[in-house]
């Protein structure tokens, strides 16, 4: 793809596909090789950069009791042994990768890594926060650290089955054998632990959080990061509501009503609580917020997905930032506050954290070139590892948010083909 174009800020190409008006890209596979490579897609099942290659691991137990991927294979994750400061401590990763809302979608998910353990890589990279080398992960890099891998399609929160398809929808089931293998494999000893996802699987922590922390005593550390789990409720530029309409399919197909928190689902309807927006004032136990203020998925697929923009008023701007008109970011503007007013009753709280910086990004956790690297985005020179190390052991306070677009110069900003 050629030499690595910087226009005040990075720009990462990016490929991807739609999917029943879904945009589908892998959000841990874009990856940065240095400022004289391209940005690009890496292979999961090959080495990247020199990260460590952590093996798959099925969770044999799970199938007897119904905590089945899609198609009814046994879910999986890979586990990276901690050591020395960091033996009893753990850190778990659930992965991302959208939502099926549909039997067509639900259906068509099952001939992928997304619904089954069949089609999942043998082996996986650790960077960014699962990396194992200080340098690159100076706060985690010696903890137990888990990636769990996504096979559901309802942010690990379902819990019902289509006979008729031949589709198991068990993500609630999946989280909870998930948690019982590791905890009868050492995690019951922690310490320490941190619950993170990026994307469906930083929803999947926000949801998940206080179950996870009742898991240990009181003693010890428990805290939760979501990555571009910030999905909010917007109102799409033909003025509809995509988003929404996408979720309320996967509540009701999945079952996932019974597996909100009761305090939302108490005076709102189901589809509302499966939004951060609305849990996030109820969740007990730390939690940190790291997003993008421009989150590229939203854009591609709540805000100005091809569904809503009939002749392609909105094609070139969803692709590249840098190609959108002054009406358009206007438009994006309004995004940005609609999630700094989403998150403001969150942001008083002490024990929270946050980190929302001004950048066209999805995902930032775990790619290197974001997480913790010599050009990785920062906010007030913090970067996001260091931000989260903060916050996580009371280093000090963080609630950082950026100033507006087209402020900040730190950005890897993705650009798609």
């Amino acid at each position: 793809m050629g030499k690595l174009f910087w226009v005040l800020v990075a720009l990462v190409s990016v490929y991807g596909k739609w999917v029943d008006g879904f945009f589908e890209f892998n959000e841990t596979e874009i990856f940065y090789t240095g400022a004289d490579k391209a940005y690009g897609y890496f292979n999961e099942s090959k080495p990247i950069n020199n990260a460590l290659m952590v093996g798959l691991t099925l969770i044999q137990g799970a199938g007897a009791r119904g905590a089945v991927c899609l198609d009814g294979t046994l879910p999986g994750y890979h586990w990276h042994r901690g050591y020395g400061s960091g033996a009893n401590s753990w850190l778990i990763q659930l992965e991302g990768g959208g939502w099926c809302n549909n039997i067509r979608n639900c259906v068509y998910r099952k001939t992928t890594r997304r619904g089954s353990s069949r089609y999942m890589e043998k082996l996986v990279p650790f960077t960014g926060i699962l990396s194992n080398r200080p340098q690159d992960n100076p706060d985690f890099f010696n903890w137990n650290r888990v990636k769990l891998r996504y096979c559901d399609g309802a942010s690990f929160a379902g819990d019902s089955e289509n006979k008729a398809a031949q589709l198991q929808f068990r993500g609630q089931r999946i989280w909870s054998a998930a948690m019982e293998d590791l905890m009868s494999k050492g995690m019951r000893y922690a310490n320490q632990a941190l619950l993170s996802g990026c994307s469906a699987g930083g929803l999947a922590s926000i949801l998940h959080c206080d179950e996870f922390r009742n898991l240990f005593p009181r003693t010890s550390r428990v805290k939760c990061l979501s990555d571009a789990g910030l999905f909010l409720d917007a109102v799409d530029i033909s003025g509809g509501h995509t988003l929404r309409n996408m979720y309320s399919g996967v509540v009701g197909l999945q079952g996932v009503r019974n597996n909100l928190p009761r305090i939302c689902t108490n005076h709102l309807d189901p589809t509302s609580c499966f939004f951060p927006q609305n849990i996030i004032g109820n969740v007990k136990t730390p939690l940190f917020i790291l997003n993008a203020a421009y989150d590229s998925w939203q854009i591609q697929s709540s805000l100005a997905p091809p569904t809503a923009d009939p002749h392609g008023y909105w094609s070139e701007c969803r692709k590249n930032h840098a190609k959108c008109s002054t009406s358009q970011i206007q438009f994006l503007q309004g995004f940005r506050n609609q999630m700094l007013r989403a998150i403001r009753g969150f942001s008083m709280s002490r024990q929270n954290g946050l980190f929302i910086n001004s950048c066209f990004a999805h995902c930032q956790s775990e790619r290197q070139d974001t997480w913790f690297a010599d050009d990785s985005p920062v906010i007030g020179n913090k970067a996001i590892a260091i931000a989260v190390g903060d916050w996580y052991f009371d280093r000090a306070a963080v609630k950082a948010i950026d100033c507006a677009y087209p402020c900040d110069k730190t950005c890897h900003n993705l650009v798609f083909r």
